[in-house]
């Protein structure tokens, strides 16, 4: 195995992997049939292979393609539930390039980030995907942020991050026209780039390496094939069966499930616990309006606060020139809820019941409070925007898109910050492994994470 991946034996039979340290999978409603993409690759009616990855996100799909260019004798094959690929969690964040300077130094998190960032920008490189280091600063607007800032500009040092500098008022100035701040960290690598881009890029790579891609194909259940009375080959050279909503089937050797936001319903159909359950965070994004672009020039971040995986709200440049604002943290009732209203009886159940919602709300019920205060009245998240870039008011800013986190909490209403990965034992559990949780920074250590995978997978699997 993977030195760092390690298994806990728990219920089930099952054993749990975490690294130590959203996206978007084949769960949810579909229409259509299976069909494969951009040409290339195995054809719809073929419904066996060797591997299987359910899941059509950024992670899903730079895992296939590292798989298929480690093992390109072995047929694969990847599900996704819509119709197109990486449209939930993929299509539906920032475009940050993070460098790697928050996360735990020596931690697997820190590592895959910074190695991440750096094989991100190299591929964008080769194959021509637009990017822009343009840079970003966490700025200090209170005195008492200046110890927590100082302290995190040592974990960046401590993580390798290159570049890295503390900088006073006239530097910020210098940086950020508009910018107010007491002090801040200069991090020179963080960049933007456009995610669904670069995971359609994934997608292209691995159908052209043989790879087939089933979209429409909503996973309902995953089982070992009961033998037939004739002892067929596929029943023995492929034992796993993969059925979607229509009755369709797959079938093949080895799963690989990175399911996202239905991550842990998925692993649950392979019989491994439900824990840690998937909470689904809505972040809602403002946009200065076209006229008042020039206000932001790169990346300007608050100093975080340490006790929760939010980074709060910041400005963020896009490559379409456009700049977004937030996101704000607040319980999204549907799993793919982008809209404020958008309810799931069966998700919202499922959260109140199965999760540690209840503890955590407990434990951080302010902090709800103003998120929550904050996504309905614009002049609030104006005010605190307001400490960074004084020029900005609410006519200002639009309301803008909006994405879903899928953040994994454990029963004691802990936050699980770490990526997580679930294999059983048995008869299937020998033959699955599940990515139960890929936090942010998962779309910048795409890469990294799925080189992990792929040795995990080959190991494990003995390919």
């Amino acid at each position: 195995m993977v030195p760092a991946l390690r298994y806990l034996v728990g219920a089930c039979g099952r054993a749990r992997g975490g690294f130590a340290g959203g996206f978007p999978g084949a769960c949810g409603s579909a229409s259509g049939r299976p069909r494969p993409l951009c040409g290339g690759g195995r054809s719809a009616s073929t419904s066996s292979f060797d591997i299987v990855i359910v899941g059509g996100g950024i992670v899903g799909l730079a895992s296939a393609r590292a798989l298929i260019l480690r093992h390109p004798s072995l047929s694969i094959g990847v599900l996704e539930k819509e119709k197109d690929l990486a449209v939930h969690q993929t299509g539906h964040n920032s475009g940050v390039i993070h460098s790697g300077i928050y996360y735990k130094p020596e931690s697997l998190k820190a590592k895959l980030c910074v190695q991440g960032a750096a094989l991100l920008y190299e591929y964008c490189q080769q194959k021509g995907i637009s990017y822009k280091r343009c840079g970003k600063l966490i700025v200090a607007v209170e005195q008492e942020e200046i110890p927590r800032l100082q302290a995190l500009y040592e974990r960046g040092l401590q993580n390798g991050v290159q570049g890295l500098r503390l900088i006073q008022q006239e530097d910020i100035k210098k940086k950020e026209p508009y910018c107010r701040g007491l002090m801040a960290i200069d991090c020179p690598h963080t960049g933007i780039v456009d995610y669904r881009q670069v995971a359609l890029s994934f997608a292209q790579d691995f159908q052209e390496a043989g790879g087939s891609v089933l979209t429409n194909f909503e996973v309902k259940d995953i089982e070992m094939a009961k033998e037939s009375p004739s002892r067929s080959i596929d029943g023995m050279q492929y034992p796993i069966v993969i059925k979607n909503t229509k009755g369709e089937e797959i079938r093949c050797q080895y799963v690989v499930t990175c399911a996202g936001l239905y991550s842990d319903r998925i692993s649950e159909l392979s019989g491994c616990t439900p824990d840690p359950r998937i909470v689904p965070f809505r972040g809602d994004y403002l946009l200065l309006k076209p006229e008042k672009c020039y206000l932001v020039k790169g990346n300007i971040y608050p100093v975080p606060d340490s006790r929760f995986p939010f980074l709060g709200v910041h400005f963020t440049p896009r490559m379409d020139g456009s700049i977004w604002l937030g996101p704000n943290a607040v319980l999204a009732f549907k799993r793919e809820g982008y809209r404020p209203f958008d309810f799931s009886a069966t998700d919202v159940m499922d959260i109140i019941i199965n999760s540690g919602l209840i503890k955590l709300a407990s434990q951080n019920f302010s902090y709800g409070v103003t998120e929550m205060y904050k996504a309905c009245f614009l002049g609030a998240t104006v005010k605190y925007l307001q400490k960074f870039i004084p020029e900005i008011t609410v006519s200002d800013i639009l309301r803008g898109p909006a994405g879903v986190r899928a953040q994994a909490l454990d029963r004691d209403g802990n936050l699980v910050e770490d990526f997580v990965f679930d294999a059983g034992v048995g008869n299937i559990g020998n033959r699955v492994l599940h990515v139960r949780n890929a936090p942010s920074p998962a779309a910048t250590s795409s890469l990294a994470i799925s080189g992990m995978i792929a040795e995990e997978v080959q190991q494990r699997f003995e390919l």
